[in-house]
């Protein structure tokens, strides 16, 4: 069943420019090590960057409320063996999920030179 949907657009020069405002302290901020990684394998890093930060943003407005304090870091988006973008939860994220009895997150990401937007489906077995 599906509990939640949340969809999230970002300018890739936003990203850029938090880049070269903050540097590594955005990156550290938002990032973990293993996305960074994967980021840094890409010919057009800032888009993949951005690409993770919009479906961050997208599984927080998923969850029903951006304001209930879950880090950006704690959501992180990797890729299974096949490429499709997978979300693992940390902290508070991954307790918000458990007391909320969500069972999966399915998302989809996608980016232009310019415009990164992903959407994410909360689901729960049963009822």
């Amino acid at each position: 069943m599906i509990v939640g949907t949340g969809v999230d657009i970002i300018e890739v020069g936003r990203v850029k420019k938090a880049l070269d405002t903050w540097g590594g302290r955005f990156l550290n901020r938002v990032f973990t090590q293993r996305e960074l990684d994967y980021a840094n394998t890409k010919k057009f890093s800032h888009e993949s960057l951005a690409a993770r930060f919009a479906c961050k943003e997208s599984v927080l407005k998923a969850f029903g409320d951006t304001r209930i304090g879950i880090q950006l870091k704690n959501i992180e988006v990797l890729n299974d063996s096949k490429g499709k973008p997978e979300i693992i939860l940390h902290g508070e994220a991954k307790e918000f999920a458990s007391k909320n009895r969500l069972d999966n997150i399915i998302v989809s990401m996608s980016h232009t030179a310019n415009y990164a937007v992903s959407n994410a489906i909360l689901w729960r077995n049963g009822s």
